[in-house]
């Protein structure tokens, strides 16, 4: 499996990049992950809706520019759906299954995804109703990446 994490924005934290590297290193036995950050938008406090529509739109046009049309398209957002760590695996495994190898995990910028991306979304995934800081996101979505490949393989770590 060919898994792509489409983020925007740098990460610049150590310790997020360590814990980071660490999962992209476990997960090397299972599948190719490679993480694309994409350039974030300049997003000013009071900004109008219009504006904040623009940020997500040129934030979205460089987010789906790294989408080919083969990819099954997981975006992560607040009022997605909820899966739990077993149902996660066994969308991964039917999606290994049925041929659909290229996968992309797309965690917007600080004001979310644009519609044109939710659009071309197979699947929108909430983590939580809680916010989360989207560089934080990349390191939770590793983990419960790899935990899905364990799960499918009825290796010890999950609980």
């Amino acid at each position: 499996m060919n898994i792509t994490i489409i983020a925007v924005g740098k990460l610049k934290e150590k310790y997020l990049k360590q814990g980071i590297q660490e999962y992209l290193k476990r997960l090397s036995t299972y599948a190719k992950v490679q993480i694309v950050e994409v350039a974030d938008e300049k997003a000013p406090e009071n900004m109008s809706d219009a504006e904040m529509d623009e940020v997500k739109q040129k934030e979205g046009e460089r987010i789906l520019s790294n989408i080919k049309q083969d990819t099954y398209v997981v975006t992560l957002e607040i009022n997605g759906k909820m899966l739990s760590s077993e149902q996660l695996a066994a969308k991964m495994n039917e999606l290994a299954t049925y041929g659909k190898s290229k996968v992309a995990f797309v965690i917007g910028g600080s004001l979310g995804i644009s519609e044109v991306v939710q659009n071309r979304s197979d699947l929108a995934l909430s983590f939580s109703k809680m916010t989360f800081p989207h560089q934080v996101m990349r390191l939770i979505l590793l983990e419960q990446v790899y935990r899905g490949f364990r799960i499918n393989r009825g290796e010890p770590y999950h609980k």
